[in-house]
């Protein structure tokens, strides 16, 4: 039944032309096309930001960061990780955070996680957050279940404004 030998094709009957065969083998290469199973990507490592770096500017990726050196800007990852001699001046946006270095400037994840090096100054928005003893924390924290979506992303109320009198 689903063999690929000539046996199962069917021939020329009689009375068919002599292009009737050949016809019959293209239109049967193009409708079995051979099934490749695709291997599932590897996921690439994270990128590493060496303690020597300094970027000034904005850092957006898809993958995992780690943040050894100092970056004047914000940064969005889907794993962030700053590392002990880090330092960040700018807003940080990731999936999970993990903060074992130095923030300065508003936090966003859906799990952020303050090891017992970080000092972070400013906001920490978060869906779950975990603060271990000796990290040092100066701002306030907001639990939101959408932690990832900025203010200005939020949906404006439609109501007309009040009227001077």
């Amino acid at each position: 039944m689903f063999s690929k030998s000539k046996i199962n094709e069917p021939g020329p009957k009689n009375g068919d032309d002599a292009n009737a065969p050949a016809a019959a083998q293209t239109t049967a290469k193009q409708a079995a096309p051979e099934f490749k199973p695709s291997t599932p990507k590897p996921k690439p490592p994270a990128s590493t930001l060496s303690s020597d770096l300094l970027i000034k500017g904005n850092v957006k990726t898809t993958g995992d960061i780690m943040i050894e050196g100092n970056v004047e800007g914000d940064i969005r990852a889907h794993l962030l990780t700053i590392g002990e001699g880090a330092t960040v001046k700018g807003e940080c946006i990731a999936d999970d955070v993990v903060v074992n270095g130095r923030v300065i400037g508003r936090v966003r994840g859906l799990k952020v996680r303050l090891t017992s090096t970080a000092k972070v100054e400013g906001d920490i928005i978060h869906k779950t957050i975990a603060i271990e003893s000796g990290a040092h924390f100066e701002g306030s924290v907001q639990r939101q279940e959408e932690p990832l979506q900025s203010a200005s992303s939020k949906p404006v109320p439609t109501g007309k404004p009040a009227e001077k009198a």
